[in-house]
């Protein structure tokens, strides 16, 4: 199957954590980063998710928001995942800007060439990627 979101993370459930509406679900993936996802219960009833079975999840590359520098603010969310930009592509109005976490996953954002500069982002900078939980979707294998 072949989906539009830029990100696509494999990994395991390492953690699951059920509510009367909605559950919390952690993807670890590969080199020991983690993504984590609110879903529906029903969609753990459908999908069959359990800690140890493997998942994928889908983030679209314009729902990452980007930090970079010192912060001063504390964010709501779920997802703070602290690396290096390893990759630019510039076009005439948006940037793809690839962040590597220490594990190896690459996660991209598509942000305005202005947000670039105002940022600072270059190779080499260490950078956020912040992604709230609910932009988080799940897939398993068929």
């Amino acid at each position: 199957m072949n989906v539009s979101a830029r990100n696509a993370f494999k990994g395991k459930i390492t953690a699951l954590v059920d509510g009367a509406v909605n559950a919390e679900v952690e993807l670890t993936l590969p080199g020991g980063d983690k993504i984590v996802a609110i879903v529906t219960e029903g969609s753990v009833k459908s999908l069959g998710l359990a800690v140890g079975k493997e998942a994928v999840a889908y983030v679209k590359a314009p729902w990452v928001m980007l930090l970079a520098g010192a912060a001063d603010v504390k964010f709501s969310a779920r997802n703070q995942l602290a690396g290096t930009v390893s990759v630019l592509r510039k076009g005439a109005v948006n940037t793809e800007v690839g962040i590597a976490l220490p594990g190896g996953t690459l996660v991209f954002a598509v942000v305005t060439n202005e947000a670039v500069l105002e940022l600072g982002l270059k190779e080499g900078v260490a950078a956020v990627a912040l992604i709230k939980a609910s932009n988080v979707i799940l897939g398993v294998p068929a």
